[in-house]
């Protein structure tokens, strides 16, 4: 009986193993966002357990070669990047092949309270633009971000129209980020947060605060807050030797 229940288990995990195996020799040679092998497909074509597809996927997923967007399947990801590369949220959007958009919430000029004056490396009370926006790909709500720009940097932003991307914003201008500082932290939807992020309030959300610099001068710091279940961060490290 144990003996039957051992030689149960194996067959199990070599068929996990062939199906992981044939998905990654499927997804070797396609384009990023390309939709991977159904679970149903899968299941149909190596007469397994769904269990056992999903286990195969995860693995895959684990291993950064595969995506799940919910809603929408399991995908292929982009190839991995140089270590280190700063990205906006409309570059990382279109790198998962998903449609950016954006929703100005706000957008004015206050004057900076100490803890913005301080991230910005300005005195309390300086002319600042704060910026919220509510930012969706294709169609589904991902993230809340709320930035605040130096306005002696940027004369006339407010003018002039938003811009898609504050990152190509401020490339035109000679201020694209070159580097920046985050800090990642995980919490519970205030209400406010759960309204515009459509979930409930109290739901975990991902909390990223950023200061980016381009060169030693600080051109923004904002703090974006994700909907967990829309957001997956990918963090690629280096030996440092």
């Amino acid at each position: 009986m144990v003996d039957t229940v051992i030689v149960k288990r194996a067959e199990s995990e070599l068929k996990h193993v062939q199906v992981r195996e044939y998905v990654r020799g499927l997804i070797s040679e396609a384009a990023p966002g390309s939709a991977a092998p159904s679970e149903r497909e899968l299941v149909a074509r190596f007469g397994v357990a769904r269990m056992t597809v999903r286990q195969a996927l995860d693995a895959l997923v684990g291993d950064g070669l595969l995506e799940r967007v919910p809603g929408r399947g399991t995908f292929v990801t982009q190839p991995r990047r140089s270590v280190g590369l700063l990205s906006s949220f409309t570059e990382d959007m279109k790198r998962r092949g998903l449609l950016p958009e954006s929703q100005t919430l706000l957008a004015r000029r206050e004057q900076a309270g100490p803890g913005v004056a301080r991230a910005l490396g300005i005195s309390p009370g300086d002319a600042v633009i704060h910026w919220k926006r509510l930012r969706r790909g294709d169609q589904q709500v991902v993230c809340v971000e709320d930035a605040y720009l130096n306005e002696v940097l940027l004369p006339g932003f407010l003018q002039t129209g938003m811009p898609t991307s504050l990152y190509d914003a401020l490339r035109d201008r000679g201020l694209r980020p070159t580097w920046a500082e985050d800090a990642i932290s995980a919490d519970a939807a205030t209400l406010e947060e759960a309204t515009q992020l459509e979930i409930e309030p109290g739901d975990p959300v991902l909390h990223l605060s950023r200061r980016a610099l381009c060169g030693d001068m600080v051109v923004e710091v904002s703090r974006s807050t994700f909907r967990h279940d829309r957001f997956i961060m990918h963090v690629q490290l280096g030996d440092a030797g």
